[in-house]
């Protein structure tokens, strides 16, 4: 649930990432190319704060 959680916030952000970047009149490639590594950033967290923990031993 919480894997789930992280990614719409994601999607929030980048979502208003992109609309201040083009409200800001920046191009459209480098407004997607912002997008592309904010998104890739926030799938890496999301990933390594909502893995398994090793069971102790």
């Amino acid at each position: 649930m919480s894997f789930g959680l992280f990614m719409l916030g994601l999607a929030v952000l980048i979502g208003g990432i992109a609309w201040a970047l083009v409200t800001a009149g920046v191009a459209v490639t480098y407004v997607a190319i912002a997008c592309l590594v904010v998104a890739g950033i926030g799938i890496m967290m999301a990933v390594s704060r909502t893995r398994a923990k090793d069971p102790p031993a």
